[in-house]
């Protein structure tokens, strides 16, 4: 639904993140924060005096929303419109590539592969008895009794 179809009372019940998903989609063209939250107080007959009181908040709530993407030139626009780049380390290759946001599953793939890798370095280092000091293997464990989790007290 467009904004100069609603009535007052339907765009105030939206959230400043819904009225910027709209305005950024009607226009077709990315924004500063300034110029999107002026067009939404304007809508909602909101003062200069809350534009200024309110602006930090409402950037914070784009930021935080994945629908939003902040451009380069400091406009926000649909993440939608956008592709993402990922450049990678001089280790793996030098060429940028372009991930569409379908190809989800390959990067937790990938993800995984690394992770497990990780997993195995921890466990080797685990391995490692030479770095134990001869004091700790002195430690004597007389008197010591192994309970079971029912026999400890409350």
């Amino acid at each position: 639904m467009k904004l100069k179809d609603m009535t007052y009372e339907e765009i105030e019940l939206l959230s400043y993140t819904d009225l910027t998903y709209i305005l950024l989609k009607e226009n077709k063209t990315s924004m500063s924060t300034s110029t999107i939250f002026k067009k939404i107080c304007e809508l909602l007959n909101y003062d200069d005096d809350y534009y200024v009181e309110a602006i930090g908040d409402y950037y914070t709530s784009l930021t935080i929303d994945k629908r939003f993407v902040l451009l380069e030139n400091k406009e926000w626009d649909i993440r939608d419109h956008h592709s993402i780049v990922v450049t990678l380390d001089d280790d793996e290759e030098d060429d940028d590539e372009i991930i569409d946001e379908t190809d989800d599953e390959e990067l937790e793939e990938e993800s995984v592969v690394e992770n497990d890798e990780l997993d195995e370095e921890f466990d080797e280092s685990l391995d490692d008895t030479e770095d134990i000091d001869e004091e700790d293997e002195d430690i004597e464990f007389e008197g010591l009794t192994i309970l079971q989790e029912d026999e400890l007290e409350d």
